[in-house]
């Protein structure tokens, strides 16, 4: 595969601290109040005590929760301002559904795993052409996080600051910006949610359809997942779909990423994603296979198509979990699955400030 020079993650560097530092000027602009923790609670009166207590005993911000436990195929719920039926952005846990996409593509010989973006997309003789679908869904393909390109970074650091989703662009747009990117040494782990955008578009692409219907056709609908959707568009969204906050407290707009909807642009709700859980568990999930381990995830253990193996209290405890998260401007979320004790936990919140350490303490306390 073509690589670019060594000089490339420097100006990656250059990029993230000129935009840090104007972000952070940006934001001494305003001063709105952080979120308060609900002390609304819904569902399981324990469980949401339990939330409560982890939720507390650190100083991050947040507004409202939404916790599923499933354990045996047993699920239980509890909310802080939100209940099991409350829509929630999940941010990057949509990668785990188009890695689903792939493994299902891959099993209906759409695809294989070594097929290249340059077979599905227009991509003419760019180094990005030469790109396999494995390679994007373990963060392998040696494309930036984000196209490195002027009007990206100020779209970015714009929608920091007022609120607003960055990702603007449709699928011709990112084509081109495909076409323009220079990739580094696609051995090394290196997390692009451009990379998996143009994932599902290629893998759209491949179907002869749009990634919203991808995503319906064969997971929602086969899961019956009543309320998880791609609106992609403004427009798509309900007059009274949720929005979140920045940890700052600012209120965020909605995201739905357009043709980024496959790094990050579903909507969906604890039910939902309790249902999903549990089926990647018993393995009836459409595309199950991406859970299994495919290469090294440098720092966080293994990866499978975009799902991290972690052994959280270290190599050769024995525990492993499989996990992802997800942010936008205003959700976080987490999906962790103990898949050999049959357990697994999703938490998503309302507010952009991570969730991991909640959710791998409640899943490894979940006997306690």
């Amino acid at each position: 595969m073509t690589t670019t020079s060594r000089r490339l993650p420097s100006r990656r560097t250059l990029v993230a601290i000129i935009a840090g530092v104007a972000v952070l000027a940006l934001g001494a602009l305003a001063f709105p109040r952080p979120p308060q923790l609900s002390t609304e609670v819904t569902g399981d009166a324990a469980l949401a005590s339990r939330v409560t207590e982890l939720a507390t005993t650190t100083d991050a911000t947040r507004n409202t929760l939404s916790v599923a436990l499933i354990e045996n195929g047993r699920v239980t719920y509890a909310g802080l301002g939100a209940d099991a039926d409350t829509e929630f952005e999940i941010g990057s846990v949509t990668k785990t559904f188009t890695s689903a996409l792939l493994a299902d593509s891959i099993e209906r010989g759409e695809v294989e795993a070594d097929t290249t973006l340059g077979d599905l997309l227009d991509l003419g003789d760019s180094p990005a052409a030469g790109v396999t679908l494995e390679q994007l869904a373990t963060h392998h393909s040696g494309l930036p996080r984000l196209p490195l390109e002027t009007d990206v970074l100020v779209q970015t650091l714009l929608s920091q600051y007022r609120g607003t989703d960055p990702y603007q662009w449709d699928v011709d747009q990112l084509v081109v910006q495909a076409r323009a990117a220079a990739l580094t040494e696609p051995a090394v782990f290196d997390y692009s949610n451009f990379g998996v955008a143009l994932l599902g578009q290629a893998l759209a692409a491949a179907a002869g359809t749009d990634y919203a219907t991808l995503i319906d056709t064969r997971i929602v609908e086969p899961l019956a997942l009543a309320d998880t959707s791609v609106p992609s568009e403004a427009t798509n969204l309900a007059a009274d779909a949720p929005t979140g906050f920045a940890a700052s407290g600012r209120g965020s707009d909605a995201w739905t990423l357009k043709a980024n909807a496959p790094a990050g642009g579903i909507r969906s709700t604890a039910t939902d994603m309790a249902a999903y859980a549990t089926a990647l568990l018993d393995g009836t999930a459409p595309g199950a296979e991406a859970l299994e381990p495919r290469t090294d995830a440098e720092g966080l253990g293994q990866i499978g198509l975009a799902w991290f193996i972690t052994e959280p209290d270290g190599e050769g405890s024995g525990t492993e979990i499989t996990w992802h998260n997800g942010m936008t401007g205003g959700f976080a979320s987490f999906v962790g699955l103990d898949r050999a004790n049959d357990r697994a936990v999703v938490v998503l919140s309302s507010t952009a400030v991570e969730v991991d350490q909640l959710g791998f303490a409640l899943l490894e306390g979940n006997d306690k």
